[in-house]
């Protein structure tokens, strides 16, 4: 299965939208690593390097949607939130600016770039926001479908990107829709609901599952907000919920999904995994992801302790 990451996804997405002449691209001086070059090589005149200026970039694209441009802004998530949550509060979200922020490199998984750079709060961050929905694709295919879904999409989104190559999940007939989650693997016996890298840390947890007789449901939720209500409901018939996120475990897919179980009152064993409120080192996302509880192997463990407890 043919591997690549979700910001490769975008850069692709990025080609096939740069006929629409509204379309400009805009990025703070990473454009090689956001894969926003691709953009660049081929439509130089409507693209922008903002350099080291995440602000600036922000204002500037909502100044571009003012006039009727459709405006991708990116860089790395640790950057794009953790400087600019001002402006695009006030200049996107409140002014419902048609702005469409990328942050790339998200979470632990980023690995050797170390804390700093490990974005782990900036889903809880965009969930806040009125007006902005948050999306977190799974693979390359699906971050292609989603840039080419927010083109005609009117209004504010941040979508969260990842730098390792993960497996192909879904193939070129795939359609991204906001508010629908995608059913990857059928299980009556518990659920796992994940968003971007994590989808492909649960699929690997449900074959340890099956090897001990546990069938486990994998949910791609990687339309974080607007959130697939009926799909968690459908999720919750199996008795056990466990939501997965290279994320804190506060403010991110976890909470949205604890949300709507208090919403529609439903009975069933639910927890996080995530990084437990803390941060981690410079590492290999492999060694990172074990040494906080993150990968297949801990996911897994997750489910047999709620499974133990029905």
């Amino acid at each position: 299965m043919a591997k690549a990451a979700t910001r490769d996804g975008y850069g692709n997405g990025l080609l096939k939208i740069g006929g629409n002449k509204d379309v400009v691209v805009l990025d703070a001086g990473v454009s090689d690593s956001t894969r926003s070059e691709k953009f660049k090589e081929k439509y130089p005149e409507r693209f922008f390097n903002m350099g080291i200026s995440e602000m600036d970039m922000v204002g500037t694209a909502a100044g571009f949607a003012k006039c009727g441009k459709i405006p991708f802004a990116s860089s790395f998530a640790s950057f794009l939130m953790g400087r600019t949550q001002d402006h695009q509060l006030v200049s996107v979200a409140y002014s419902e600016s048609n702005v469409k922020l990328i942050a790339s490199h998200a979470g632990v998984a980023i690995g050797e770039d170390g804390p700093t750079a490990q974005a782990v709060n900036d889903v809880g961050m965009a969930r806040a926001m009125p007006t902005m929905i948050v999306i977190e694709p799974a693979d390359a295919v699906e971050a292609e479908k989603v840039v080419e879904f927010l083109v005609g999409h009117k209004g504010p989104a941040y979508v969260r990107l990842g730098r390792p190559e993960v497996e192909t999940i879904y193939d070129d007939s795939y359609k991204f829709k906001l508010g629908k989650a995608s059913l990857l693997k059928g299980g009556g016996d518990a659920a796992i609901i994940a968003s971007g890298i994590m989808v492909q840390e649960s699929l690997k947890a449900a074959e340890l599952l099956k090897n001990e007789g546990i069938e486990a449901a994998v949910v791609n939720m990687s339309s974080i907000k607007p959130i697939d209500e009926k799909a968690i409901v459908d999720a919750a018939k199996t008795g056990v919920l466990i939501a997965a996120q290279d994320h804190n475990i506060y403010g991110g897919l976890g909470d949205a999904v604890a949300a709507v179980i208090a919403k529609k009152t439903l009975d069933v064993k639910f927890d996080v995994v995530g990084i437990k409120d803390g941060f981690a080192e410079s590492d290999s996302q492999e060694v990172l992801f074990k040494k906080y509880g993150m990968d297949s192997e801990a996911i897994a463990n997750a489910v047999k302790k709620a499974v133990s407890q029905k």
